[in-house]
């Protein structure tokens, strides 16, 4: 079975940078589009950005201007997200999820990660 494990996460100062990877097992992504989703505390969880396994297709909120690039490396089974330009509001837990179906930001996801923390200093 399908298991992601997240990593990357930790604090940085506004304008700062991390990279977020979602490193995969029981099973090779190639058949998986991946989403990354977040939750401020008090919030719900929304999805940030996703990226298709049959073409590659990637998408985005509208709310990250650009700042956020998702991104996979099918040899090493991980789907990278690059945060870059941080602010305080981008604070949450970033979850990684995969679903055979077709990226979709706000879709339905099957296998989820335990999530990682990023805290943006204010």
């Amino acid at each position: 079975q399908l298991q992601l494990v997240e990593s990357g996460g930790g604090l940085v100062q506004p304008g700062g940078s991390l990279r977020l990877s979602c490193s995969a097992s029981g099973a090779s992504l190639d058949h998986y589009s991946i989403g990354w989703f977040r939750q401020a505390p008090g919030e719900e969880r929304e999805g940030v950005a996703c990226i298709d396994h049959f073409d590659g297709r990637t998408s985005y909120k509208d709310f990250l201007m650009g700042r956020f690039r998702i991104s996979r490396d099918n040899a090493r089974n991980t789907v990278y997200l690059q945060m870059n330009d941080l602010k305080p509001e981008d604070t949450a837990v970033y979850y990684c999820a995969a679903d055979e179906a077709p990226c979709y930001v706000d879709g339905l996801y099957d296998y989820w990660g335990q999530g990682t923390q990023v805290t943006g200093s204010s």
